[in-house]
């Protein structure tokens, strides 16, 4: 008897190995995702604007990597003593607007240069529900917690996404033709419009994709929404927050996705670089037999994936490790 309704997942026609460069950006979903390819050493760019949520706010941040866009303090909104940017996430603020646009330049910058270079871009969707700033009617990407009254808050339609992705996958193409781009929407639930909202907003964004993945430079779509509704059809997959998914739905949907993505040998390299990785993130202090003896291991362990797969950067861990064995 079968109790599942796994989700068939297409062949996409290619494969991720470690010579790739590939960026994640869009909602949290994407975060998770990509930085589970970081810790196994695939080049990866994850949301430099931080988490983005909507459609709308996605496509701003990748024209204006495709376009080189320059920020000015112009684009920043003043509020109380800081100067935030409402295309980036929270950690874009500052009591100092020359400080910050130097990083929004220089962060733009490295975005472009990156996606100009990369082999895959994964998009992921979270809300149709946009917050437009009243005063030029732009959508923004983050409220900031700024007063509510400086925005109007609406549901995007499809057609209206559509159209903006088409002028946006067109900007892509014009800097990286060979770019491929992979769209999915999040499974995280967004409850302030409660279930039938939730609802209402996902399918805006499922048949704006649809209609997306028409132009040439899709490759495709992942379905990680339709794993978490249908395959994963339990709460023990998601966080206590019953919204977020838990580790173990995580951990499930990048199983699907390395498996799908993954030739056999990228998934043995990425299973060993991320024991390192994971290795790292025990913050030791130098000294004592056993630290010392751990930290011995490692470096053999990197000496060992170093020789196979020569283009693969461990200094940051090397450096680490080694900084254990000083004492």
């Amino acid at each position: 008897m079968e109790l599942r309704t796994p989700v068939e997942i297409p062949d996409f026609g290619f494969k991720i190995s470690h010579t790739d460069k590939v960026m994640f950006i869009g909602s949290c979903f994407a975060s998770e995702i990509g930085e589970k390819c970081r810790d196994g050493k695939i080049p990866v760019v994850v949301n430099p604007h931080g988490t983005l949520f909507n459609p709308v706010s996605v496509s701003v941040a990748l024209s204006r990597f495709a376009e080189g866009y320059t920020y000015t303090k112009e684009d920043l909104w003043y509020y109380s003593g800081i100067y935030y940017s409402l295309n980036h996430y929270t950690a874009f603020a500052s009591s100092d607007p020359d400080e910050l646009v130097d990083r929004l330049n220089f962060t733009n910058a490295s975005a472009r240069s990156f996606l100009k270079n990369s082999t895959l871009l994964f998009i992921t969707f979270g809300t149709s529900w946009l917050f437009d700033l009243k005063e030029n009617g732009n959508t923004v990407a983050n409220c900031h917690k700024l007063p509510a009254n400086l925005f109007v808050r609406r549901r995007a339609g499809v057609q209206e996404i559509v159209d903006l992705w088409t002028k946006t996958l067109d900007k892509l193409y014009e800097i990286n033709p060979k770019l491929k781009v992979i769209f999915t929407v999040s499974p995280v639930r967004h409850m302030k419009d409660g279930m039938h909202g939730n609802q209402l907003s996902k399918a805006i964004l499922l048949l704006a994709c649809e209609e997306i993945s028409a132009h040439p430079m899709v490759a495709g779509y992942f379905p990680a929404y339709e794993i978490f509704m249908d395959d994963l059809r339990d709460y023990r997959y998601y966080a206590s927050d019953m919204l977020h998914p838990s580790q173990t739905g995580i951990e499930y949907v990048w199983e699907m996705f390395a498996r799908v993505f993954f030739t056999a040998e990228t998934k043995s390299i990425w299973a060993e670089a991320e024991k390192i990785s994971r290795a790292m993130k025990h913050r030791l202090t130098p000294g004592g037999e056993g630290n010392r003896q751990f930290a011995e291991t490692m470096i053999s362990k990197i000496e060992a994936l170093r020789k196979a797969v020569p283009y693969i950067n461990f200094e940051t861990e090397e450096d680490y490790f080694f900084s254990l064995l000083k004492i």
